[in-house]
């Protein structure tokens, strides 16, 4: 005889796991647009714009972080690593545009991995940065730039990356190699 109990019981519990993946998933895609609009603000040197987006998508991680660790498996999925990732790329770029540095991940309170995930991306931003600074004749912030983004890849080069990581991480020897020629470009025309 099969026990219609335990079947409705079950039922019920992959019905709130469904709903709180859908749940986990608008939160996650709320933050990545919240990360472009840092990004973007930054990038339109509209930093008060950017801060506020920062206040509200630090608050909109800290909802997501406790959403994904009632349910575990939320905390290693897709949606959550790719917003977690995307926003430390944005506060990230951020922080280094407003104060010339970047938060540690013990600052933004967030895995190593999405950290370091998240920073692999920052580098192609960094670049975006250098080459309209260079446009606009701030040759001394592309040439800083570059030299913050070598540090990153020559502190990165210690770690043995593996799959997604390894993949990223490899991007940012192209970011430097353009960054490179940036220099160079800048080096013939002084």
């Amino acid at each position: 005889m099969i026990a219609k109990k335990d079947f409705e019981n079950m039922r019920k519990e992959l019905d709130n796991l469904d709903n709180q993946r859908e749940i986990l998933i608008r939160k996650s895609r709320d933050i990545v647009k919240l990360s472009k609009k840092v990004i973007y603000s930054v990038h339109r040197n509209e930093i008060k714009q950017a801060g506020d987006f920062v206040k509200q998508i630090t608050s909109s991680v800290a909802e997501l972080d406790k959403t994904a660790k009632k349910t575990p498996m939320f905390y290693y999925s897709g949606p959550f690593k790719i917003a977690i990732q995307e926003f430390v790329e944005a506060v990230c770029y951020y922080e280094f545009v407003k104060n010339k540095k970047i938060p540690s991940a013990k600052e933004l309170k967030v895995d190593t991995e999405y950290y370091l995930l998240g920073l692999c991306d920052l580098t192609g931003e960094l670049v975006r940065k250098a080459i309209n600074s260079a446009i606009n004749n701030d040759y001394d912030k592309a040439l800083f730039i570059k030299k913050f983004v070598n540090d990153i890849y020559n502190e990165l080069m210690l770690f043995e990356f593996r799959n997604e990581l390894r993949k990223k991480f490899d991007s940012i020897k192209y970011d430097l190699k353009k960054l490179d020629e940036l220099a160079l470009g800048i080096k013939l025309k002084k």
